[in-house]
């Protein structure tokens, strides 16, 4: 028979497991290649891979020499100033790449998306400074929204991976159900607004 113990252990294992393979630079990732793909197939894949490596790549490795240092504890650094140093790292990082890609001659669509990254981050950034509000939800739910005006709406049923990302954020005590469904709500708003405001 399964105790209650057990049970909440698997299920802050699977949690943990949800948490880190839903993370932001994953939805980063997804995001920029398909919505590439649907801009400019091949050479629009390469247009996301460039503006995903200063929305996500440079970020994570920044995050990594910080652990490294011993600035944070983990990778989705939970503790406020921290977690609003690593912001606005992320901000400037994304603004340039943004000026590169625009210099370059980059799809408007393709932007248009890092745009709206960098919009929604700099709305996070602003509650963070008093509230923890939920990350992992704003991205997973801004990505959903944008693939969705990108692609139709069938990429809404994305909002089911979204649900299970709020979920393990709950589990794991890193965030409450206020701040999970103010990042989906705040990240889906901002990001689509954006996106639509300039592709």
């Amino acid at each position: 028979m399964t105790t209650p113990t057990t049970t909440t252990g698997l299920d802050r294992t699977f949690a943990r497991r949800v948490t880190d393979g839903l993370e932001p630079k994953n939805w980063i990732l997804l995001v920029t290649v398909l919505i590439g793909w649907h801009a400019d197939r091949l050479a629009g894949i390469g247009w996301g891979l460039l503006g995903a490596t200063f929305a996500a790549v440079l970020p994570v490795l920044f995050i990594k020499v910080g652990m490294k240092r011993g600035k944070w504890a983990d990778r989705h650094v939970g503790v406020k100033a921290h977690r609003l140093i690593v912001m606005s790292f992320i901000i400037a990082s994304v603004t340039v790449g943004i000026a590169l890609m625009a210099s370059l001659g980059a799809p408007r669509i393709m932007i248009a998306l890092i745009a709206a990254m960098l919009v929604t981050l700099a709305v996070l950034m602003s509650i963070t400074t008093v509230w923890k509000v939920s990350v992992h939800a704003a991205v997973s739910s801004g990505a959903v929204a944008m693939l969705a005006i990108a692609s139709g709406p069938v990429m809404l049923v994305g909002y089911a991976l979204v649900g299970l990302v709020g979920w393990s954020r709950v589990e794991l005590k890193d965030h409450t159900r206020g701040q999970v469904f103010a990042g989906a709500a705040l990240g889906a708003a901002v990001a689509a607004a954006t996106f639509l405001a300039i592709k």
